[in-house]
């Protein structure tokens, strides 16, 4: 029962949410909701050994041969505590932020969430696509309602993008059924289908662009710097901490096990696309003069890492993209935190017109480098053990990918430390003779990030432990 805890919880809430009267009451609602399922999240992990705990099925739609299965295994139990977590952090640490009609806005948050967490944990293809779609459409309507002044253009972009990536894995759904001798949608049938030799070929990238575009990766991305700048930083906090890792974690969950002889034949084209994405994001971020901007380049290249260590069939790459999907999510976030709280208290993002924060508050610029620290790996931080795993499998691919992916570490110093530089210790601008004081909500948010960034850093065991059988099983199967 606990992953339909995990989906009922923020979907029933998030109802109730339209319905209530004033933003305090709809903040504090949306907020407790969100401790709710964290609580039920942390349940799970001490579940792990109770498989019944962790497994639900019923009928749902008989006459198509889809059900309700819903599941945690360890990888999906990792992605639903990342996404447990984010929440009340991103609830939290924007406490002080206004909205119109409060209560839509968080309303529609819960119910992403409830996508977010079915897409996790759907045990069968046809509910996995049904939650693909609940958990994306309420971010069309928060960016075009409360995003910025160039909302309705970027979010028709997102649309665009988004909807013909999920008509194409509907193709690809429908296709596979066919194939399915039991013609059921279930993942153990889907994933056992027996292909004729090439025939895999062209279904594959029916998923794989869906995929592609949510992650997002080169050249399907140029929907994210817009999106990420237009919406409200709290949407965007959820689009760039675990939105997009619903398309790494679907081409881990389905993609690979469903086409495992595609997968192998367009590895080298796949991971090349990544490794030219992480290398072209990273020189745009360098010249970027907009926070937020950067920090969604910066995404991009983080995510174009994940992609090719994923298509390595290497165990020590998958098992780095698992962990690092948990790390980035924490890194993303508390850089997100500090970009709101600088953009609302100072009035811009532009790097041209901040410098001297360090001296002014202090408090912020230990945060943030901390933070910048973490987005670039540095040891000691939770993203080293991810991206030190993830070229060890690119490497044993192939050494010169992996060289080429390695100039995007540098570059991704370069642009980090060069943000720092400007927002903390340059020129002291005007804006910046203001204080930024940190509310007491999103002081203790970034904090409890600090912890878990030094947490998982120092002791990334845990994580993996969570995460090794459900690495073993993948790589079995597309080996």
């Amino acid at each position: 029962m606990i992953p339909v805890l995990l989906i009922c919880i923020p979907l029933f809430t998030g109802i109730i949410a339209f319905f209530l009267p004033n933003a305090k009451t709809a903040k504090s609602w949306a907020l407790l909701a969100s401790i709710a399922t964290l609580a039920v999240s942390l349940l799970s992990i001490g579940l792990q050994k109770s498989s019944s705990q962790l497994m639900f099925d019923a009928s749902w739609l008989p006459l198509l041969g889809s059900r309700f299965t819903v599941s945690l295994d360890g990888m999906g139990t990792m992605i639903t505590l990342l996404t447990a977590i984010s929440f009340p952090v991103i609830f939290a640490g924007t406490y002080q932020n206004s909205y119109q009609k409060p209560g839509a806005f968080y309303g529609l948050m819960l119910l992403s969430q409830a996508g977010l967490m079915g897409v996790f944990c759907a045990a069968d293809l046809l509910l996995f696509y049904f939650f693909w779609e609940l958990a994306l459409i309420p971010v069309y309507f928060l960016c075009s309602i409360w995003g910025g002044e160039k909302r309705i253009a970027v979010t028709f972009k997102f649309f665009i993008y988004t909807f013909a990536g999920s008509l194409l894995m509907l193709l690809g759904i429908l296709y596979v059924y066919m194939q399915s001798p039991s013609h059921s949608f279930a993942a153990a049938n889907v994933t056992n289908i027996i292909w004729a030799e090439g025939s895999q070929n062209g279904v594959f990238w029916l998923f794989f662009i869906a995929f592609a575009i949510k992650m997002p990766i080169f050249p399907f991305h140029t929907w994210q710097p817009d999106t990420y700048e237009q919406a409200p930083t709290a949407v965007t906090m959820v689009l760039s901490a675990v939105m997009v890792k619903m398309g790494i974690f679907s081409v881990i969950r389905w993609l690979l096990p469903m086409f495992p002889d595609a997968s192998a034949h367009f590895s080298h084209l796949v991971i090349l696309l990544c490794v030219i994405g992480m290398v072209y994001a990273s020189l745009i971020a360098i010249k970027q003069d907009d926070v937020k901007r950067l920090i969604a380049y910066s995404s991009i290249a983080h995510i174009g890492l994940m992609g090719a260590a994923m298509f390595t069939a290497n165990a020590s790459a998958i098992q780095g993209v698992m962990f690092q999907m948990f790390a980035h999510g924490i890194n993303v976030i508390g850089l997100w935190i500090v970009a709101d709280v600088i953009e609302k208290q100072t009035g811009t993002r532009k790097f041209s017109e901040l410098g001297g924060l360090a001296q002014t508050s202090p408090s912020l610029a230990i945060l943030l480098v901390i933070m910048a620290l973490a987005n670039i790996a540095l040891p000691l931080t939770n993203a080293f053990i991810g991206e030190f795993l993830m070229f060890s499998g690119l490497f044993t691919y192939n050494v010169w990918l992996a060289t080429a992916a390695l100039v995007s570490i540098i570059l991704a110093a370069v642009y980090t430390l060069w943000m720092v530089q400007k927002v903390l210790y340059g020129e002291n601008k005007d804006v910046a003779t203001l204080t930024v004081k940190l509310p007491v909500g999103t002081r203790l948010m970034l904090i409890v990030l600090v912890v878990v960034i030094f947490a998982f850093g120092v002791f990334p065991q845990p994580m993996i432990n969570l995460t090794t059988g459900m690495v073993s099983s993948i790589t079995a199967q597309i080996k």
